[in-house]
């Protein structure tokens, strides 16, 4: 399974992120976070990757957190995963899984980290 690269072009981070990505030789499918939003299913699969949870992958510093007004600590999961569908600039970008790990922001390390497991993977098959 390749990488999936959720990112807006605009964002400096995702920028960063692509462009190491292009660098390393990683292959992967590039969505635009608010042209190709993820679905319900997207976004609980991201979250099931996640170590801190919600908190992981929610930009509380954008516009549209501050608008919210909202303790989401509050409400039901599924409520806050609708919001994240509803409103993609809710999320952290960019963000990159293989479909078992998560790199969320522009982690070098972290995105090495991915590649060495995707490098051994190619091996193996």
């Amino acid at each position: 399974m390749e990488v999936i690269f959720y990112t807006y072009p605009s964002c400096t981070s995702c920028r960063k992120a692509k462009k190491w990505l292009t660098k390393e030789g990683v292959a992967f499918n590039e969505r635009h976070l608010f042209r190709e939003t993820p679905s319900y299913e997207d976004v609980i699969k991201l979250l099931s990757m996640t170590t801190e949870g919600i908190d992981e992958i929610l930009a509380t510093r954008s516009e549209s957190y501050k608008k919210l007004n909202l303790d989401l600590n509050e409400l039901p999961l599924s409520q806050v995963v609708k919001l994240l569908v509803d409103d993609p600039k809710l999320l952290r970008r960019p963000i990159l899984t293989d479909g078992q790990k998560l790199v969320v922001g522009y982690n070098p390390e972290a995105l090495r980290s991915l590649t060495n497991k995707k490098n051994i993977m190619k091996l193996s098959s």
